[in-house]
């Protein structure tokens, strides 16, 4: 009997639905060569149901999606909705509520997809980010005092517990452990100014990889991260840091791998369902037109399957997506692929059934 899994899909806003849709024929011709079933459950969240109903998440949403094996988001950001609004009303909610407590972000440079950094291959470029994705400074802890006067002050408070930062620095630790690739866990943080903080994430971080003699450890402030990350990306394995700078080199390490055309990522929670998603935004822009490129969410498939326990057709996804980089496309960017975005779809799709395990 095959096995079976259960899939919420979130197409969102702008061209989320058309990317989610190339990402949906691929994964199902995945399945249907590795000899499993993906039963798909589609939600409607995002922009347009709220600027119908003025409701982000309905309270039912929360345990309707704890049911599922894992959930498939498209992008969410409308330009009629005033920003916030979606982000922290459903993106945000769903990964605290759901205690997505990782996210998950490969770095990694395809064959024939354009490096903006000399001199550097797919050789150079491929590590993970493993981010703390429901404390720190995106907790919303803080607040206002005389807003709108001269006087005006704003706090926002950095909430690290140590068991949000142990849980986060484990799975880092074990997700090393599997990649098994350098077997080299690097903690960034910025121990020389947040003293508070990061001695909580140094000590966490130096205890736990007693359990861990296989993986070498080091550290390096955020700042220098960002510039080796451009200088010397080949010295990277696997990083774990906080919620805010994990946001912000997962971003610079888009760009160094093609750009957000191409990168994927998973909110993951190992004990509950976890959510996938292209990193990219809903490019309102590109809706409709059948240009925009569909590779991150494809990957971001790929991503799921690998979660859920289907590694042979989640990596079988990533070698397909890397033949069509490596020998088909012009560019990564919307309008310059040379092929449609149902026309990528359609190469990756066969290329998951003709490539050889």
């Amino acid at each position: 009997m095959k096995k079976s899994y259960d899939i919420a899909v979130i197409p969102g806003d702008g061209t989320g639905p058309e990317v989610i849709a190339e990402g949906i024929k691929v994964l199902n011709t995945a399945s249907s060569r590795f000899g499993f079933n993906l039963n798909f459950n589609y939600y409607d969240f995002g922009g347009d149901r709220y600027l119908k109903t003025g409701e982000t998440l309905p309270d039912s949403a929360i345990d309707e999606l704890k049911k599922f094996d894992a959930i498939y988001l498209g992008a969410i950001g409308h330009p009629d909705v005033k920003p916030g609004i979606l982000e922290k009303g459903i993106l945000l909610r769903l990964r605290f509520e759901l205690d997505q407590y990782v996210n998950l972000r490969p770095v990694k440079l395809y064959p024939g997809v354009e490096c903006p950094l000399k001199d550097k291959g797919p050789e150079h470029i491929d590590f993970v980010v493993v981010r703390e994705n429901t404390e720190g400074l995106y907790a919303g802890a803080g607040g206002v005092l005389k807003k709108g006067t001269p006087d005006e002050v704003a706090i926002q408070e950095s909430i690290n517990t140590r068991k949000g930062v142990e849980r986060c620095i484990r799975y880092a630790f074990e997700y090393c452990k599997k990649r098994h690739k350098m077997n080299k866990l690097t903690l960034c943080g910025k121990t020389n100014v947040l003293t508070f903080a990061f001695d909580l994430w140094e000590r966490t971080f130096y205890e736990v990889a007693k359990q861990y003699p296989e993986i070498e450890v080091d550290y390096a402030h955020v700042d220098a991260i960002t510039m080796w990350f451009v200088k010397n990306p080949e010295w990277f394995d696997v990083i774990v840091t906080d919620n805010m700078f994990g946001d912000i080199i997962t971003d610079l390490g888009a760009m160094i791998q093609g750009g957000m055309g191409i990168a994927a990522g998973g909110n993951i929670n190992p004990e509950g369902v976890s959510m996938f998603e292209p990193i990219g935004g809903s490019a309102p822009k590109y809706k409709g037109k059948n240009i925009i490129n569909p590779l991150a969410a494809i990957c971001a498939g790929g991503m799921m399957l690998e979660h859920i326990g289907e590694d042979k057709a989640g990596k079988m996804i990533e070698k397909a997506v890397m033949e069509v980089t490596g020998k088909h496309l012009k560019s990564l960017a919307a309008g310059k692929m040379g092929f449609s975005t149902t026309e990528v779809g359609d190469m990756v799709a066969k290329y998951v059934l003709d490539i050889k395990e």
